[in-house]
């Protein structure tokens, strides 16, 4: 009689064994994420930025952040609706190459088996990586790419969180008519110098539109191949336009040499107005010194708006110790697109596509727990972020400042550039 009633109380041991040591195989789970960068070619510095930015954002969901309060996930301890599982990143370098980015998106989901996909930077291999995302089916998440496009193609699991390009260069118009309200200042001639990807391109057709529209003269439009070795003749094309204003839009290579042969042909508009990217990069300042001074850029982020939201300081200080630089606009977003896709693979509780899709396409995450200067993170029916918003930032003394919209600015805008001869 002993013997059978010890029986069940066995097999009730042995039941409770197997759920404790299922429970901690689950709590062990790594939940596998596929990125996508430029980790080498000529944006290989920018590829870098972006992989500290997610391994950062790894290490805080993984095991917190000291320190640093309000941000989601700082406590640490892993995705809590999926017992603790641990986030883990599986990268790709897609050397700036769109059917390189292709590829490699096919491979991370087939045979790494990621849960979904981070990426790519460029416009132009987003478009591409994201396509077999769609065709598999599986989370892609955005953070950087500015093409409009891509958010108007109708797919159902592309998800950006970043603004796009109609926004920005919206916001360049914008800036000229406040310049002309508070500083007297009319641009009536600009000049468009664009590289000639996806990015590019759809920058220049909505630039020339607004343009238009503004009644602001194009003294020269010019597209150049990226990736280029020599600007000599665009910018001697560009100097006899004689614009007040170069809208500019190049990746980083492009970006510092055109600033080279700007200065070598004794080339000085009023401004030039670029479109981020290279432009916001760490190499641009650290490679050409005091000549970057007084660009204006479009950005998402900047330092000293830490006075309006403490976790931009917070969480900068935690990439500047390990890395010893300062976030980007790109590599802020690119740290802000991995805590989206954690938070909403965290409330799926699931690693099935359909239920981090579903939840993406609920996110409502309020902008004070965000490093960006966003009212939040809640995407539309295309995917795109729709409480996404950008700022101009002019570089002073080496610094980005922002300058535009003028109630957050911390500097007032210095214009016209100073003369290349006039420089101290």
């Amino acid at each position: 009689m002993f013997n059978l009633m010890l029986r069940p109380l066995k097999y009730l041991g042995v039941a409770l064994l197997l759920t404790v040591v299922s429970t901690l195989a689950y709590a062990q789970q790594e939940i596998k994420i596929g990125v996508i960068y430029p980790l080498t070619g000529a944006a290989a510095s920018t590829g870098a930025e972006l992989k500290n930015a997610l391994e950062l954002a790894a290490d805080v969901i993984n095991n917190g952040a000291k320190g640093v309060s309000g941000l989601p996930f700082a406590g640490g301890g892993g995705l809590s609706g999926l017992k603790g599982a641990k986030i883990k990143l599986i990268f790709a370098d897609h050397q700036g190459n769109p059917q390189v980015g292709a590829t490699e998106a096919e491979r991370l989901i087939t045979q790494e088996k990621v849960v979904a996909l981070v990426g790519c930077y460029f416009s132009n291999v987003t478009a591409t990586a994201s396509q077999v995302a769609e065709r598999y089916k599986v989370p892609f998440l955005n953070p950087e790419s500015s093409s409009a496009t891509l958010t108007q193609r109708g797919f159902k699991w592309f998800f950006r969180t970043t603004a796009h390009d109609d926004l920005f260069v919206h916001n360049f118009f914008a800036f000229f008519k406040d310049l002309e309200a508070k500083r007297k200042i009319r641009v009536s001639r600009v000049a468009l110098f664009n590289e000639n990807t996806l990015w590019g391109n759809e920058t220049t057709k909505l630039e020339t539109k607004l343009t238009s529209e503004s009644g602001i003269s194009v003294t020269k439009a010019i597209t150049y191949p990226a990736k280029s070795t020599q600007l000599t003749s665009e910018v001697q094309t560009l100097k006899a336009g004689n614009p007040q204003v170069v809208m500019q839009s190049s990746y980083l290579g492009d970006a510092i040499l055109a600033m080279k042969t700007y200065k070598e042909l004794g080339f000085s508009p009023d401004m030039i107005l670029a479109n981020n990217a290279g432009f916001t990069d760490t190499e641009f300042i650290k490679t050409i010194g005091k000549d970057a001074d007084f660009v204006i850029t479009r950005e998402v982020w900047a330092l000293d708006l830490a006075n309006r939201n403490p976790l931009i300081k917070q969480v900068n200080d935690l990439y500047s110790a390990r890395y010893k630089m300062n976030f980007t606009g790109n590599s802020s977003r690119t740290f802000t697109g991995l805590m989206v896709l954690a938070d909403a693979i965290n409330r799926a509780a699931s690693t099935e596509p359909e239920a981090i899709r579903k939840a993406l396409s609920e996110t409502n995450i309020p902008g004070n727990q965000l490093i960006m200067p966003w009212k939040g993170v809640k995407f539309d029916e295309t995917g795109q972020n729709t409480l996404s918003s950008g700022i101009l930032v002019q570089i002073i003394d080496g610094k980005y400042t922002t300058v535009w919209p003028f109630d957050l600015a911390s500097h007032e805008v210095v214009w016209p550039m100073p003369k290349w001869d006039q420089r101290k």
